[in-house]
């Protein structure tokens, strides 16, 4: 199991270069921002379309097949047993739904009661002649549409307009929130990304919030990540290897093993960190001010500002239906 390749969460894609590698990080920053906000308050086709746009993004640019597959499957089927669960569950309205029309008996009830209907000048009374062909389309047109709250009920299964509503915005904000987040990680190295932010947060420096301190930070993290998936690896792959009879141990000795294994890859981690703040400390980094370095001159080119004229489509469209 390579957890490397068949689960590149979170890591950069160097090759092929493709024209999202190429934009600028603080663009694709703004992008990202603009993926995760916008359904909040949104309406259900709107997060319906921030996916379909997730996913013509990732058609459109040449990102080789087998990295976005992998990725877009295991997280399109996260998000229908997220659906599933959701349409199924109960929608939270404990009310006591009762019929539009009258019942028989309140019917024969009205009907047998003798009463004088007021009558009025000011008031118009509509009466068989005075209805237009016009007036009895629209009221069989009325009549013709059915409205059912519960879409599906069969046994303990119930499905409601608002239960399919909810699993639907939760589904949708699951893969948006995920994916977006993937792609911008996939085709932004962590050194882009870092360089952007610290262009973003510079006018923090200001109000004495240490900026330099939160960007190192930022890259060594987003550095991590690929050393906790190669140690998962290593530990999972030695496990395997050992043919262990899990059955014989049963589940008290199976526990017992991998929480020897969890015990293992923190050490693991924890040598790794220790090992880089010593490289740290041997190449001058002792404080920000002594030691800088900088990752990228960024400059917006025309394909930064093509993008930036899509993203305020993008944001017009949200504003003029997306509600």
């Amino acid at each position: 199991m390579d957890l490397l390749q068949s689960l590149p969460l979170g890591l950069y894609l160097e090759q092929p270069q493709t024209w999202l590698h190429k934009l600028d990080p603080r663009v694709k920053f703004w992008w990202l921002m603009s993926f995760l906000t916008t359904y909040i308050f949104a309406s259900t086709i709107w997060r319906v379309v921030l996916v379909l746009v997730l996913i013509f993004i990732t058609i459109l640019a040449p990102i080789p097949r087998r990295v976005w597959q992998k990725q877009m499957g295991w997280l399109l089927v996260l998000c229908f047993f997220v659906w599933i669960i959701a349409s199924i569950s109960p929608d939270g309205l404990g009310i006591k739904y009762q019929p539009r029309l009258p019942s028989i008996s309140t019917t024969n009830l009205l009907k047998s009661v003798n009463y004088k209907s007021t009558y009025s000048p000011s008031i118009k009374t509509l009466t068989p002649n005075s209805i237009t062909p016009e007036i009895k389309r629209k009221v069989q047109i009325q009549r013709g549409k059915k409205y059912h709250y519960i879409l599906f009920k069969k046994g303990p299964i119930t499905i409601t307009r608002r239960s399919f509503d909810l699993a639907v915005r939760l589904s949708t904000i699951v893969f948006t929130v995920i994916y977006s987040t993937n792609l911008y990680l996939l085709t932004t190295a962590p050194e882009e990304i870092t360089a952007g932010i610290d262009s973003l947060m510079q006018p923090l420096r200001k109000l004495k919030i240490p900026v330099t301190e939160i960007v190192l930070t930022l890259t060594l993290s987003l550095r991590f990540i690929p050393l906790v998936l190669e140690e998962i690896q290593n530990l999972t792959r030695s496990v395997f290897t050992r043919a262990i009879n899990w059955k014989k141990l049963g589940w008290k000795g199976s526990i017992k093993v991998w929480i020897t294994v969890v015990e293992r890859l923190l050490d693991n981690l924890l040598l790794r960190a220790n090992q880089i703040s010593t490289a740290m400390i041997t190449r001058g980094f002792t404080s920000p001010n002594e030691h800088q370095v900088r990752w990228h001159n960024l400059e917006l080119n025309s394909l930064d500002w093509l993008a930036i004229i899509g993203l305020c489509f993008f944001w017009g469209a949200r504003l003029w239906f997306g509600w």
